[in-house]
């Protein structure tokens, strides 16, 4: 039934949606990284000056309090012009805002109640599996992603993965593992079913097993571990999206589970990971089958992603979000 859904979805067409020019970049003047790497972005998409916004975040905390974010979020939204859709935030940390992650914060504002107990239901998206072309516009939604600047080299390759992303659909695959963890398989449900998306030449692999290996031509890689193996045999396509249900993928700088971060190190262009501990609520993460009739309709991976998640206040978007590797299928 997916696989002829996306199959209909129409060959060609304009390219609505979220362009380089809906897009700021937010640079962290106090960390010479974020400069070097945002300026980088900004030439590699080709996205104006203008839409470049100074903040100064000294000493690189991982979590701020939510009156230090209020501030912050001031400070950008004073230097933002009306028809910005979305922001990059270019730093690795801070990555959270209390137990939320600063892309949702940002996004949807500072949700106290998450806190008071983290394994609690989250509050539902209005972007969730929406079709709209400016979430801002229309609903006071601006999307958000954060580029990790740890290693300028991991970051500009990330950058150029997504600028690459587009220039020609390509075969591909798309990986679905049920683990043995049991208690990480939790959106196994919302695996797409093996089988082939021909307009698309996308194979796509519901399979058991803990991990793949030696596979060359991945454009998303789902699953559901602490820690992922045999992720340097493994080969990502320009764009491709991969991510791991587990409870802390978004503590970038944690240590006890893979951080998120780890797929774009092995070439994924982007991810997702919750920051705080969720419970293993399938509303917290990435909905397989949405993420994949999102990206192959030609969306960006911030709107793919965003779009993918019900409850996303634990939730960080990390990656390029102008990666579109199937951007010609746009409606």
């Amino acid at each position: 039934m997916l696989l002829a859904a996306l199959s209909s979805v129409p060959q060609a067409g304009a390219a609505p949606g979220l362009q380089p020019a809906h897009l700021a970049i937010i640079i962290n003047d106090a960390e010479p990284n974020s400069v070097e790497v945002g300026e980088y972005y900004r030439q590699s998409h080709d996205i104006s000056p203008a839409n470049v916004v100074h903040v100064n975040i000294p000493n690189r905390p991982r979590k701020l309090s939510a009156e230090q974010f209020s501030q912050l979020k001031e400070r950008i939204e004073a230097q933002l012009k009306p028809e910005i859709q979305a922001v990059l935030m270019v730093w690795s940390a801070p990555y959270a805002v209390e137990c939320n992650s600063i892309t949702s914060a940002f996004t949807l504002g500072y949700d106290m109640a998450q806190c008071v107990k983290t394994c609690d239901p989250g509050k539902p998206s209005a972007y969730f599996n929406s079709s709209v072309d400016r979430p801002m516009t229309q609903m006071g939604m601006r999307l958000s992603m954060l580029l990790p600047v740890d290693s300028v080299d991991d970051a500009k390759a990330v950058i150029k993965r997504g600028t690459a992303s587009g220039f020609a659909v390509p075969a591909a695959g798309a990986y679905y593992l049920t683990t043995s963890d049991a208690a990480r398989n939790s959106r196994a449900a919302f695996f797409p079913p093996s089988g082939m998306v021909r307009q698309r030449k996308l194979t796509v692999t519901n399979m058991h097993a803990n991990s793949i290996e030696g596979v060359q031509n991945i454009m998303v890689y789902q699953t559901g571990v602490a820690n992922v193996a045999k992720l340097d045999t493994l080969r990502f396509l320009p764009g491709a999206l991969a991510d791991h249900l587990t409870s802390f993928g978004g503590d970038l700088q944690g240590s006890g589970q893979m951080s998120s971060q780890r797929w774009l190190e092995a070439g994924a262009t982007a991810s997702y990971g919750t920051v705080s501990e969720p419970c293993n609520y399938w509303q917290k993460f990435p909905n397989p089958t949405v993420l994949l009739r999102r990206y192959l309709s030609g969306m960006t991976a911030l709107e793919a992603y965003w779009g993918s998640v019900l409850w996303p206040a634990q939730g960080l978007f990390i990656g390029d979000p102008l990666a579109a590797p199937y951007m010609v299928y746009r409606r």
